[in-house]
């Protein structure tokens, strides 16, 4: 392994070139390059804590860092536009060094341990906001959001254009909620709450007679700009659909989701009606309707292929409609979407318990290129449904989670995908032997997935993984009885091409509940294995010794042991040729801690001096590759 500090002769090198011409150079880098390279030599330390005090961006996506280390980071800086950080250590005493007046964008997740002062400081400090995302804010016992904090935050942002809430806004007072709405910013186009009451929703947009106003007095339209709108409610209701329909007439996208706690009421539920009102402008490209089976087990009983047939006149220029739990449609109802909208490039169906192979029977004789389908819990669907859809041969998203009867001749027709980027099979009856069909890919560019629950795959599937070379940078194969020890030196092992180290490409991994883990394959995934990784699942019942070891030599690591579902934010989904590449040792991590957390704990050896381990690493490479 190379050593990634600079030598004395080439500081002296790099001592000759223009301060300008470094700066200029350096100013291509996000932020987490940026550190890597500062932690190589004193010059690029120093030009770079110089470029922190003007570059425009600061994102800095799945790292969450405490105010001692951020504040370096963050100094006084004008010029700041765009700030997107994680926020899981951080609290109210942050609030100055995040909230500034010259940001136009501002994205912090995992806020549980703010209070409502950080949505009133927004207010008072962000004039020129145009995009705000604030996640989990004050969902910390003690933390508590105030009906002013959201008035101050819609008040002081008269620029905002994108707006997403992320945290429970039927707290608020609902006699109050309306009112405060009206303040929004005219400019406001898209809207994503996370959870809000429908009741809430519909008097927020109805048209009605306004508080402490004449009976003559109409309340104007509230947020008459909306183009997407994205909200997480109670219940999906034909009330609260209607008047989403007829308030909102330049709405492009919209997408409902429920997590009902009772079986609704016909009056708490939607209809064939409700689904009558959607895109009465016609202007709708997303539909999304999700009944969440969180709490208990139901669905949209109350609509069946009449309410589809009907939405479906309206809905030919669709280009994305999601639909879960819509347990009363059937064949006859989702092949009506796929020839009715000629545009279609999204479709995602959960609980499609009616849902057969008929539906894609003909899907070569459509003029549909769709390159995302979801077809999940969607049981009646064998491998010839499969072996049909992938004659969308542009397809990059496929989720065929907990479709129980699809095997490995589905997943000999899915490798033919040259341009695959997202596969997850959860769930399914895929063996061994339908994962070595991937190897057979040439053209595979796999960077996601999921094998989790697969009673029939072992160590020689993962194996089989390992030597495609394909780069994954998210696997989940969590509740995997035969996956053992033998799968984690393969993956820590595997090399997607020769520059990289072993087990480079690898983000996140899950192996929650894997039956044949033991002691030694936490030893594996110790640096300098793994480089990349960010998000690590294991099993509660391991000696927790062991996890706090291992998060004492990666303390940047996001380790989850209680079965918690993992995932990575798309926060930037730019395609900037300048991102962080992550080496074989984290410059990022060695510059902010600068060896604070030297590990001395014998449980987690260094697999560079145990002789046992470099041992076994250089037998298991030689028999892997």
């Amino acid at each position: 392994m190379a050593n990634p500090e600079a030598t004395e002769e080439e500081e002296e090198s790099f001592d000759q070139l223009p301060a300008a011409l470094l700066a200029t150079i350096m100013t291509k880098l996000d932020v987490a390059s940026i550190c890597s390279v500062a932690s190589t030599c004193k010059i690029f330390k120093a030009c770079a804590s110089h470029i922190l005090t003007f570059i425009p961006n600061f994102h800095l996506f799945d790292t969450a860092l405490s105010i001692n280390l951020l504040s370096p980071l963050l100094p006084p800086n004008p010029y700041l536009s765009s700030l997107k950080v994680d926020c899981a250590r951080l609290d109210d005493s942050a609030i100055d060094l995040l909230v500034r007046p010259s940001l136009h964008e501002l994205c912090l997740h995992n806020c549980a341990d703010f209070s409502g002062k950080l949505l009133s400081e927004i207010g008072g400090k962000c004039a020129d906001l145009r995009y705000l995302y604030l996640g989990s804010v004050a969902e910390k016992r003690g933390r508590a959001i105030h009906i002013s904090d959201l008035e101050e935050l819609l008040n002081g942002c008269t620029q905002l254009e994108v707006l997403t809430l992320m945290f429970d806004v039927s707290l608020f007072l609902r006699h109050n909620f309306a009112r405060v709405w009206a303040l929004a910013s005219e400019k406001l186009t898209s809207l994503e709450i996370g959870y809000v009451s429908s009741v809430m929703v519909t008097e927020l947009l109805s048209p009605s007679v306004g508080p402490h106003q004449p009976l003559n007095h109409i309340r104007a339209s509230i947020l008459p700009g909306i183009l997407k709108l994205n909200l997480s409610v109670d219940y999906i209701t034909d009330a609260m659909v209607g008047t989403i329909s007829k308030s909102l007439v330049s709405l492009t996208h919209l997408d409902l989701r429920d997590t009902p706690l009772i079986e609704p009421r016909i009056t708490f539920d939607l209809t064939n009606s409700g689904l009558q009102q959607i895109n009465q402008y016609g202007k709708l490209k997303h539909l999304s309707l999700i009944r969440s089976q969180e709490y208990i087990v139901t669905y949209f009983r109350r609509v069946n292929d009449l309410g589809i047939l009907l939405m479906a006149d309206k809905c030919a220029n669709m280009e994305s409609i999601c639909l879960g739990g819509f347990c009363q449609v059937t064949d006859t109802g989702f092949k009506t979407i796929l020839h009715s909208c000629s545009s279609l490039y999204r479709l995602r169906v959960s609980h499609g318990i009616h849902l057969t192979d008929l539906v894609f029977h003909d899907m070569s004789a459509t003029a549909l290129c769709m390159t995302h389908v979801s077809l999940r819990w969607c049981n009646l669907l064998t491998n010839h449904a499969i072996k049909s859809l992938v004659s969308n041969t542009h397809l990059k998203v496929l989720d065929l989670r907990d479709c129980k009867s699809l095997g490995d001749e589905a997943l000999r027709a899915i490798s033919t995908l040259p341009e695959l980027k997202s596969l997850l099979l959860d769930g399914s009856d895929i063996s061994d032997s339908g994962l070595s069909y991937l190897k057979g890919s040439s053209r595979l560019e796999l960077q996601e997935l999921d094998v989790s629950n697969l009673p029939y795959l072992s160590d020689n599937g993962i194996l089989c993984l390992a030597k495609s070379r394909v780069p994954i940078s998210v696997l989940r194969m969590r509740q995997c009885p035969l996956i053992g020890d033998t799968s984690i030196m393969a993956l820590a092992s595997m090399q997607v091409d020769e520059d990289r180290g072993h087990g480079s490409s690898l983000r996140l991994l899950d192996i929650y509940n894997c039956g044949g883990m033991t002691q030694l394959a936490f030893r594996w995934l110790k640096k300098p294995y793994f480089p990349r990784l960010r998000w690590l699942g294991v099993t509660a019942n391991v000696n927790r010794d062991i996890i706090d070891a291992l998060a004492r030599n990666r303390p940047f690591l996001n380790v989850a042991s209680h079965g918690e579902e993992l995932g990575i934010d798309q926060w930037d989904n730019s395609e900037s040729l300048h991102m962080h590449d992550y080496d074989d040792v984290d410059e990022l991590e060695q510059w902010l801690l600068e060896g604070e957390f030297e590990d001395d704990d014998e449980e987690m050896i260094d697999a560079e001096i145990n002789p046992e381990i470099r041992f076994y690493r250089h037998c298991f490479i030689k028999k892997l590759w």
